[in-house]
């Protein structure tokens, strides 16, 4: 999961919670705040019943009856009672409703005051009301029809809230949080395509913010830069010791050849063979002032160049080499294959590539024979080469392109390890791809224009 997604689904489940948690803290107290208002109308209306019957001379039963039944403050499904201090009923509301009561509840409101419980969907209030002149008892029971409607309306108000402003928190959330990472985005593209040919990339930066990202990317910027600096040191280090070494060499050669000159044949043998290690001294030298060469070109000058001829000059080149070696062209003519054979190019490193790869395939071959082709594959220009001989194994064929790697099947063949990685750059230099496929008795190299 990343780093994003990360961010995103934390604050959008934090705010979920958070928003419920206050959806659920909001119902129970507004449930609250709804018993205690109903159970203060109860109240008032308790009282005000006790007074009306015992304060008031001209009010009788049969009138107080009157009153409840058309009171501006009447309750939903109200039934109230009134006792005096033998617990005996001296009023009763004209409706049916029931009141479930017991002498212990009259005991208990005398002894505490007041008691408010809960009787299926009506709720009871009673009251213990202490006059000059008696004790009275007196119980209502009503059903909070109006709070419960409130209280349900808000539920479902917070409700509907809850998963309009949840919904609309994720999207936002996921959006907001994608426009804060976007530089650690443009950070991974850029950091992504960094290898050896583009070690000059710089992330860009506002210098005087104090942005978290714009720091790491300042510090990323400087770590780069010592890299480069590193990387170009050890190149020049690596072309000044070869450029340095082939003087040496020359004189050594020279001497070795006036040497031949004066010695008998035994020493002209073993001079024989210290040449033979020169030449190949010569050729490592060679090979890596090339490769550091193009390891050091950045931008190639490319011309528009034919592949065909590169391929051609390079075919010559071997062959002369190596007289036995035999070659088998092909080139496919499917309609617009003369184009395709225009490419823009470095003409002499394409075909440095070409005789490197020719020279292989006549070395690793098993009868000095190589295949070549010119074809078009999904609509690009293709250079297929191959010969017979042992194919690398798969452990063989990821570090084939790396220098001085050698499979098992060179042995005593010549050879300094270095000639397929020389390919491979001069290839990525000019942004075209190799591909090595293991045949059944036989090697190819496929390389895509």
């Amino acid at each position: 999961m990343t780093l994003k997604l990360r961010i995103s689904l934390f604050i959008s489940l934090l705010f979920t919670l958070l928003f419920g948690v206050a959806s659920s803290i909001i119902i129970i107290f507004f449930s609250d705040f709804r018993k205690d208002e109903f159970r203060q109308r109860l109240e008032e209306k308790a009282l005000t019943t006790i007074k009306l019957l015992i304060e008031v001379r001209e009010v009788d039963n049969q009138m107080l009856k009157i009153i409840d039944q058309n009171s501006i403050n009447k309750l939903y499904d109200e039934k109230t009672l009134v006792f005096n201090s033998e617990y005996e009923l001296i009023y009763s509301s004209l409706d049916d409703t029931r009141i479930r009561w017991t002498k212990s509840d009259l005991e208990y409101l005398k002894k505490h005051k007041t008691f408010f419980k809960k009787d299926g969907e009506n709720e009871i209030y009673g009251v213990f009301y202490d006059s000059r002149d008696n004790d009275f008892f007196a119980l209502i029971s009503a059903n909070d029809n109006y709070g419960k409607s409130k209280l349900d309306f808000l539920m479902v108000l917070l409700l509907v809230t809850y998963v309009v402003f949840t919904i609309a928190a994720w999207l936002l959330t996921f959006y907001v949080v994608k426009r804060q990472i976007a530089p650690l985005d443009y950070f991974h593209r850029n950091i992504n395509s960094i290898n050896e040919h583009n070690l000059d990339t710089r992330l860009q930066i506002r210098e005087d913010s104090r942005h978290e990202i714009d720091l790491i990317g300042r510090e990323f910027n400087f770590m780069m830069s010592r890299i480069e600096q590193a990387y170009r040191k050890q190149k020049e280090f690596t072309a000044h010791a070869s450029h340095e070494l082939r003087t040496p060499l020359a004189r050594m050669s020279v001497q070795l050849e006036n040497l031949q000159l004066s010695a008998d044949a035994p020493i002209r043998a073993a001079i024989g063979r210290v040449e033979q290690n020169i030449v190949q001294l010569n050729e490592l030298i060679d090979s890596l002032l090339l490769l550091s060469r193009v390891d050091n070109t950045i931008n190639p000058v490319l011309e528009t160049s034919r592949v065909d001829e590169a391929l051609y000059n390079s075919i010559d080149k071997v062959c002369s080499l190596f007289p036995d070696f035999k070659v088998g062209l092909e080139i496919e003519a499917p309609e617009g294959m003369a184009d395709l054979l225009t490419q823009p190019c470095n003409q002499h490193l394409l075909e440095i590539a070409f005789g490197n790869l020719l020279k292989n395939a006549c070395l690793y071959s098993g009868d000095r024979q190589a295949r070549v082709r010119l074809l078009q594959q999904d609509g690009h220009l293709a250079v297929s080469i191959s010969n017979s001989g042992t194919a690398l194994s798969e452990s063989e064929q990821q570090n084939m392109f790396e220098p001085f790697s050698r499979g098992q099947n060179a042995g005593s063949k010549p050879g300094l390890g270095l000639g397929l990685r020389i390919v491979y750059r001069i290839l990525s230099l000019h942004g075209f791809t190799i591909r090595y496929h293991a045949n059944p008795g036989g090697h190819e190299f496929v390389i895509n224009f």
